[in-house]
């Protein structure tokens, strides 16, 4: 285990042992903060026997097992578990409690042994003044006591193969010290109207644990990095406790260093990857000034390419000649094929399940080709009903293939090819509302232009052949046009995001001139907003708006998977998917607009649980101006989240709260990923 430095212990009476530590008259503190890393270190540990069991190994005449009781209270005779913990944190006799030693001297020297980090921990805590007792069976156990050690040492010998050896560590922890006096001496042309809240969040009265004075002095070297100072480190650090007052003095001298820009950045690899290809997205420019928020986007951007695996951006210590700061990107790559499998579920829409096949770097350069197909059980739209398995039929399933091909980085530029070709079979409805059915097969190449880390632009022609049903009629369409996407993201993590926002806007042109059998003309916008109110993220508020307009040809002429539709665990959950719309003779039609949009509060409960409550609007008219002329579909609900590493697994049980006939009275929902 890490050790601090720390001064050492004077005598102490019959075991206990405090920890004012005097030099002459006022204690120096600043082991405070450096307890704080040792506390870390024993935390880490807590892995190889905290988690153990308490119940001791059975009596041996060979070892000596014991049973270790530890205890802390305040001044009040209160126990507090926090510090309970602590101190179990920092005891390795805690931890070796499964492993007995031999003899009765290696147990007495365990003991001592725990006596500094013991207290060390109290400190962290901010009980400058607490007093540790660790006794054997009452006789106390001291570090500079041999008299003392001996006798604990011949009564735990005295419980050799007949009992466990009872030990107790007991904690009288003192008064919660508390910061009186917090000065900052920084270069005053950086913050002439002084540090903001957000540099500095300590304040005098704030309890003096020295996991917060650590946290603080990095926040306050992150304050200046943002700020342009890449070279910014705390110089120095007086911590000085007045024990009588119960008070900790602190000072901190920061050395900001100069202002800097972005100097050369040099890509480096394990040779799989093209070096073009991650420098075409890096949008660093030499010169541009520092910010550690830039570097972080940099390294999301160079994540985006499938092949990458491993990104290291490191910083040099020390400026170039004209006075920037070299940035190096190391990259390894990812395992280079990948399959996937995932199940989704909502008592609307029935099951499905979805795989993959994905090839990260086929040439090189990143090439990423993936194969995807899904399958789904599809509602019956003709009045008949599933009886059991021997009932159901091949037109009862609905699949979707696709394969994308993407060649990142074209001779080195910023643009990606983009080739993908899809194939589709799907019903949508219900026996109360009617539905569609439809059979598309569409084809795409284009290229994506990318801006920056967080906006790009997509344009590229589009092919398409679809066959579809409704109570409109049959529809057989080709189209052919051209397509553009535009997309910006400042979001934290695409799976979970809890800061940023995500824009995008597409525009679809089908003209006859090129091919179409019918000029279909179509633009959607779609927007998403997510707030943390704390900084953990436990509280959240997202929400999500979107729209669409369609023109050019008669609704009745539009393939159903051109027309717009609302409701589904990605829309307005509690309704059918694509269940939202305009009606004729009973039954859904889609229509030319769309509008719709859901408001969420993602609470974090624990590490791993999170409760969403949420409500969703969404209305599809006939004209083809979005608006509220037709029918609005509201839904409510609340979720649960199982927070994973890979993303939160959602389960949401959501209601109608103006049902049609024939809407459920409520629909669950389970798949992978936030709703939005």
């Amino acid at each position: 285990m890490r050790r601090c430095l720390l001064p050492s212990l004077g005598q102490a009476s019959r075991g206990y042992f405090s920890a004012t530590r005097r030099i002459l008259g006022t204690g120096c503190a600043a082991i405070a903060l450096a307890a704080w890393s040792l506390c870390e270190s024993a935390h880490a540990l807590d892995f190889f026997g905290l988690f153990g069991s308490d119940d001791p190994p059975p009596v041996s005449a060979t070892t000596l097992s014991y049973r270790l009781v530890i205890e802390a209270k305040t001044d009040d005779g209160k126990e507090d578990s926090d510090a309970e913990q602590a101190l179990r944190d920092a005891s390795a006799t805690y931890r070796l409690r499964q492993e007995p030693p031999p003899d009765s001297d290696g147990l007495a020297r365990r003991l001592q042994s725990d006596i500094n980090p013991l207290l060390d921990s109290l400190w962290s805590l901010g009980r400058y003044n607490a007093e540790v007792s660790v006794a054997v069976d009452g006789v106390p156990v001291a570090p500079l006591d041999d008299t003392g050690f001996a006798a604990a040492a011949r009564r735990a010998e005295a419980s050799r193969n007949r009992t466990v050896v009872p030990i107790k560590i007991t904690a009288r922890l003192g008064p919660l010290f508390k910061l009186r006096a917090v000065d900052v001496d920084y270069p005053r042309d950086q913050a002439p109207q002084g540090l903001p809240r957000r540099a500095l969040a300590l304040k005098p009265g704030d309890p003096a644990v020295s996991a917060d004075l650590r946290a603080a002095q990095l926040k306050l070297i992150d304050w200046f990095r943002s700020n342009g100072h890449p070279l910014a480190k705390i110089a120095d650090v007086k911590a000085t406790v007045d024990h009588a007052a119960a008070a900790m003095d602190l000072r901190l001298r920061v050395d900001a260093g100069p202002k800097a820009g972005i100097g050369a950045v040099t890509i480096s690899g394990d040779g799989a990857v093209d070096p073009r290809v991650v420098a075409s997205h890096v949008y660093l420019r030499e010169g541009e000034p520092y910010s550690p928020e830039r570097l972080a986007l940099t390294k999301t951007s160079i994540a985006k390419i499938p092949a990458i695996g491993g990104i290291r951006v490191r910083e040099a210590d020390r400026l170039d000649a004209n006075g920037n700061l070299p940035v190096f990107i190391d990259v390894t790559e990812r395992p280079r094929h990948a399959v996937g499998l995932s199940a989704k579920y909502s008592t609307v829409d029935g099951p499905g399940i979805a795989g993959y096949y994905e090839d990260r770097n086929i040439f090189g350069g990143g090439e990423r080709l993936r194969l995807e197909a899904s399958a789904s059980l599809l509602q019956r739209v003709d009045g008949t009903s599933f009886n059991g398995i021997s009932n159901l039929r091949a037109s009862d399933f609905g699949a979707r293939f696709t394969g994308t091909f993407i060649k990142p980085g074209l001779f080195g530029t910023p643009n990606d090819l983009l080739i993908e070709a899809t194939a589709f079979r799907e019903r949508v409805g219900n026996n109360e509302l009617g539905g569609y059915t439809d059979d598309t097969v569409r084809g795409t190449m284009g290229v994506v232009h990318r801006f920056s880390e967080t906006a790009s632009l997509q344009g590229g022609l589009q092919v398409e052949q679809s066959k579809s049903q409704d109570v409109l009629g049959r529809v057989d369409a080709t189209l052919v046009g051209f397509t553009a996407t535009g997309r910006y993201d400042t979001t934290d993590n695409p799976l979970d995001p809890t800061r940023g926002v995500r824009l995008a806007a597409t525009v679809n042109a089908y003209p006859k001139l090129m091919g179409s059998t019918i000029n279909l003309f179509e633009g959607r916008v779609s927007g998403s907003a997510y707030y943390a109110l704390d900084e953990q993220a436990d509280y959240v508020l997202a929400g999500r708006l979107a729209a669409g307009s369609l023109g050019g040809a008669p609704l009745a002429d539009i393939p159903d998977s051109h027309r717009f539709f609302a409701g589904g665990g990605g829309s307005v959950r509690g309704y059918g998917f694509n269940t939202i719309s305009p009606m004729m003779f009973g039954q859904i039609t889609g229509g030319s607009s769309l509008i719709e949009g859901s408001a969420e509060v993602r609470v974090r409960i624990t590490p791993t649980i999170g409760l969403v409550p949420f409500l969703d609007f969404g209305s599809v008219s006939r004209s083809s101006l979005p608006g509220f002329s037709d029918y609005v579909g509201y839904g409510a609900g609340l979720g649960l989240r199982y927070l994973t590493p890979v993303g939160p697994i959602r389960l949401d049980v959501a209601t109608p709260l103006n049902p049609r006939p024939g809407d459920s009275r409520y629909a669950i929902y389970v798949s992978i990923g936030q709703a939005f």
